[in-house]
C-alpha cells in the first residue's frame, strides 16, 4: 500500500485569546480602561509532505523530510501497550518497555549506551496504555547505524534475569511511594471507578503484587505475540529523502517475518454509573477532587465537538471551573477539565484541590457546573474562545517534524481520517453551540458521575451530606485496594455511609 499526501497550505490564525464574558458592570465608570488586544494577523503555515508506504512484511513506513538540518528522527511504534497485559500480570507491558534498551542479543546495556553516546545521539523506550515504542534521534551521517540499533532493542532484547530484577525493583519501589500521593491516588482510583476491570481502569504500572509474579517467560511470549511488523508504525523524520529512507527501512526491518496477529477481545467498560468514594488520609490538609465519567474513544466523529465542549467546562481558552472556583470564590488555587481518548474507550475528568473546610463546597459547585453544561447551550462568545485557543495553538503542534511526525502517527494508529491534520482548523471553527449542546447532553450525565475524595475524611463528611452527597464510601488510605471489587483489603465491603 502506498499513499501520498501532498502539501498543504493551511491559514492559520494564532488568536491571542480574549478575556471571558464579563459577570458584572465595572463599579467606577471613570476607571481607565484598555480594549483587550486585537488577534495577529493570519499566516500561512506549511504543513509538510508525508509518504506512507506497507512493507511485504506488513510495516508501515511514513516519511516526512525536513532539511534545515541534518539530523533523523526514527520512532517505532508497537500496537500492544497496558491494555494487553495478561490478567494477573498487570505492568508487564511497561516493564518490558523499560527494558528493550537495557541489552541485546548482540549488544549489552552499557554498549547500547556508549554507542548512541558515541555518535552523539539520543535513545528511548516505554509503553503507554495502548502502545510501546522506541525513539531515536541521530545526525544524518549515523542514519544507518541508528536504524540498525533501533532495529536491535526491539527485535532482541536480551531480558537478563538480573535486570528484570532490578526493574521489577525499581518499579515496585515507585508505586508504594505513590500509594500515600493523594494525587496519584485520587487520578488511579477515579480510572478505576470509571472503567472498573476494563484495562484503562486498572494501573498501568501494575501493582506490587502483580509486578512480583512477571517471569521472563512473560515478557518473550509478550513480545513475541506483539512485537512482531504487521503491528508496527515506523516514522523516519529529517534530513534525508523518501527513497532513501524507505530503502533503509526495507534493508534493516524487511527480513523481519510477518506473524499471524491475535488481540485480545476488548471489554465493555461498565456504564456511567454515580458513585462517591472517599479515601481517608488524617493528616492531609487539603482534599484531591476528581469526577467525571466514561466518554469517547479518540477516532469518534464527535471528537472535536467534545473536545470543545470540555474546554470550556475546564479547558485553555475558557474554564468554567477556574472562574467559579479560583476567580470568584477563592476556593483553589486552579481547577480543570480534560478529556482521555484512547483507542477502545475514552473518560473525561475534572480535577481540583481545596481546603479541607470548603470540600463540600468545592464539589458541588464542580458538579453544579457539569449540570450547567449538560443543561444550557453555551454563548458564543464562550465557544469563540475554546475555538481561538485550539486555532492559535495548532502551529505549535506542527513546528518540528518530530511534532508532525506525532500528529501523523497518531492519525494512522488511530485510524483517523488522512485529511484531518491539514483541515484542523476549519473543522474546529465549523463547531457551533448546537453541537456543544449536543455533544454535552450526549455524554454528560450528572447523576451518574464518579467522583473520588482524597483528604481528611472525619474533617469534611459532615459537609457532603449538608450540600446533597448522603450516598458514599469511606476507605481508609492503606486498606485502598484497586485489583478487589470492594475496593479495600481488609473485608467483602468497604464502609458505606448515608
Amino acid at each position: 500500500m502506498r499513499i501520498w499526501m501532498p502539501g498543504v497550505v493551511l491559514s492559520l490564525c494564532v488568536a491571542t485569546l480574549v478575556a471571558s464574558v464579563a459577570t458584572a458592570q465595572d463599579p467606577n465608570p471613570n476607571w481607565p480602561s484598555e480594549r483587550p488586544p486585537r488577534p495577529l494577523p493570519s499566516r500561512e503555515v506549511k504543513f509538510p509532505p508525508y509518504e506512507i508506504r506497507t512493507l511485504a512484511n506488513g510495516l508501515r513506513v511514513l516519511t516526512i523530510l525536513h532539511h534545515e538540518q541534518p539530523v533523523v528522527t526514527m520512532r517505532l511504534l508497537v500496537g500492544a501497550g497496558a491494555a494487553e497485559d495478561p490478567q494477573g500480570k498487570g505492568g508487564l507491558s511497561g516493564l518490558l518497555g523499560n527494558l528493550l534498551d537495557q541489552g541485546t542479543s548482540t549488544r549489552t546495556s552499557q554498549e547500547i549506551a556508549d554507542q548512541i553516546d558515541t555518535i552523539g545521539g539520543a535513545l528511548g523506550t516505554g509503553s503507554g496504555s495502548d502502545l510501546s515504542f522506541a525513539n531515536v534521534v541521530v545526525m544524518k551521517d549515523s542514519f544507518g547505524l541508528a536504524m540498525e540499533l533501533l532495529a536491535d532493542v526491539v527485535h532482541n532484547p536480551k531480558f537478563d534475569a538480573e535486570e528484570i530484577d532490578r526493574q521489577k525493583q525499581q518499579a515496585i519501589s515507585s508505586l508504594q511511594v505513590s500509594a500515600t500521593d493523594p494525587d496519584f491516588v485520587a487520578s488511579t482510583l477515579f480510572d478505576r471507578l470509571v472503567y472498573g476491570f476494563h484495562p484503562y481502569g486498572l494501573p498501568g504500572n501494575g501493582t506490587p503484587e502483580t509486578l512480583i509474579g512477571i517471569t521472563r517467560d512473560d515478557l518473550l511470549a509478550f513480545h513475541k505475540r506483539y512485537f512482531v511488523p504487521n503491528n508496527m508504525i515506523l516514522a523516519i523524520v529529517g534530513d534525508t529523502t523518501d527513497e532513501e529512507a524507505f530503502a533503509m527501512a526495507q534493508k534493516v526491518f524487511g527480513a523481519w517475518p510477518r506473524t499471524e496477529l491475535t488481540m485480545p477481545k476488548p471489554i465493555e467498560p461498565p456504564p456511567p454509573t454515580r458513585r462517591l468514594v472517599v479515601v481517608d488520609k488524617p493528616d492531609a490538609v487539603q482534599t484531591e477532587i476528581r469526577v467525571g465519567q466514561l466518554a469517547i474513544a479518540r477516532n469518534h466523529p464527535d471528537y472535536l465537538a467534545w473536545d470543545l465542549a470540555v474546554k470550556i467546562l475546564g479547558g485553555e481558552g475558557a474554564n468554567r471551573l477556574h472562574r467559579v472556583l479560583r476567580s470568584q470564590r477563592g476556593l483553589t488555587y486552579g481547577a480543570s477539565a480534560e478529556l482521555q481518548a484512547m483507542k477502545q474507550a475514552g473518560d473525561y475528568v475534572a480535577e481540583t484541590d481545596t481546603r479541607t473546610e470548603t470540600t463540600g463546597e468545592v464539589l458541588r459547585l464542580t458538579v453544579d457546573e457539569f449540570s450547567r453544561l449538560q443543561r444550557n447551550r453555551v454563548l458564543e462568545p464562550e465557544l469563540r474562545d475554546a475555538q481561538a485557543f485550539l486555532a492559535g495553538t495548532f502551529p505549535l503542534t506542527i513546528e518540528t517534524p518530530n511534532e508532525i511526525a506525532t500528529q501523523v502517527l497518531n492519525s494512522v494508529f488511530y485510524e483517523l481520517p488522512a485529511s484531518e491534520i491539514a483541515t484542523f482548523r476549519e473543522r474546529v471553527q465549523a463547531v457551533t453551540p448546537d453541537d456543544v449542546q449536543r455533544v454535552a447532553q450526549a455524554y454528560i450525565r450528572p447523576d451518574r458521575l464518579s467522583i473520588v475524595l482524597v483528604g481528611n475524611a472525619r474533617a469534611f463528611v459532615s459537609q457532603l451530606r449538608a450540600v446533597g452527597f448522603t450516598d458514599f464510601e469511606v476507605i481508609p488510605i492503606e486498606q485502598l485496594d484497586l485489583m478487589s471489587g470492594a475496593l479495600r483489603r481488609d473485608g467483602p465491603g468497604s464502609t458505606s455511609v448515608r
